[in-house]
């Protein structure tokens, strides 16, 4: 695990490499980005983004979802994958909403996990993006895989048990913005495939690349 001086270096270098740390899911109202992330899962982002303009046009407030039969929705999401599923949930979110939180996505994380298909990793995103709250961390793969290299964390590969120990060792006000830059640092540098450690910026704090070196 890394000292605490070592997180803020690794914090600060990820800022200076990306200063907009933005969720790359387009959305304009709340409950949009909570219906993009649902159709994210094992989908990417920008597939994502090529079909939700088309589906919150045909269904522009949450009054229209929650009236819809899943069997349209699935119509405009059926790229994304599992789209029965997803169709199905974004029509249940959409009446739990209306029905149960006056038609505001909810801020506490035990009512956004009533909403179906809403799992931590999607309750924390909206946390930190919607109300700012500290300490949200969102447990993606590229998270996942470039805090397990660092030292971030032990490596585990359980969203549940790394939460904690992210949580634990990034500062509450940065985390949010760090798990973006996750992503984006695992889009470009730290990718699955490979880990391009010759233009990485944070090698020195990393201990897979430290582990590297003292194997040559």
């Amino acid at each position: 695990m890394k000292s605490p001086q070592e997180v803020w270096s690794i914090v600060n270098a990820l800022k200076e490499l990306y200063p907009d740390a933005l969720c790359s899911l387009q959305y304009e109202k709340d409950y949009e980005l909570l219906f993009a992330v649902r159709l994210s899962a094992q989908c990417t982002d920008e597939r994502v983004n090529k079909v939700t303009p088309a589906l919150f046009e045909r269904f522009p407030t949450l009054e229209s979802f929650a009236e819809a039969e899943p069997e349209e929705v699935a119509e405009y999401i059926h790229s994304c994958g599992f789209y029965n599923g997803k169709s199905r949930d974004l029509v249940g979110c959409a009446r739990m909403l209306l029905s149960d939180f006056d038609g505001k996505v909810p801020r506490e994380m035990s009512d956004l996990l009533k909403l179906p298909g809403i799992g931590r990793k999607t309750a924390n995103l909206i946390r930190g993006d919607i109300y700012k709250e500290p300490g949200s961390v969102v447990c993606d793969t590229h998270c996942i895989r470039i805090t397990g290299r660092l030292g971030l964390s032990d490596g585990t590969k359980d969203p549940a048990r790394l939460e904690p120990q992210l949580r634990a060792a990034l500062p509450p006000e940065e985390s949010n913005d760090f798990c973006h830059r996750m992503v984006l640092h695992g889009r470009a540098v730290c990718t699955a495939r490979r880990a391009k450690c010759e233009i990485c910026p944070l090698t020195q704090w990393c201990s897979h690349f430290q582990g590297s070196l003292q194997g040559e």
